[in-house]
């Protein structure tokens, strides 16, 4: 038991300290992670779609719409072989 809550306070030190040590980041970054994440939503919801078995067609072009003015390119910044 007692090393079980040596573990944990050790833990929640380490956490502690890593949540302290992160950099600060600028809204140029900020804005950045906010659009990879909205990217990879797009991609996840476009793969969700294929495997409902719908269209490829249909799929691409949704995609192209939830990634309008956030990615460069029709295919949301990210191309693989077909």
């Amino acid at each position: 038991m007692k090393t079980a809550l040596t573990l944990t306070l050790a833990t929640l030190a380490l956490g502690s300290a890593l949540a302290q040590s992160a950099p600060a980041l600028d809204a140029h970054a900020k804005r950045d992670i906010e659009r990879h994440r909205a990217m990879a939503k797009a991609h996840e919801e476009a793969a969700r779609c294929l495997e409902a078995g719908k269209p490829e067609e249909q799929c691409q072009k949704a995609l192209q719409t939830a990634c309008k003015g956030l990615a460069i390119g029709k295919y949301c910044g990210l191309k693989h072989e077909h």
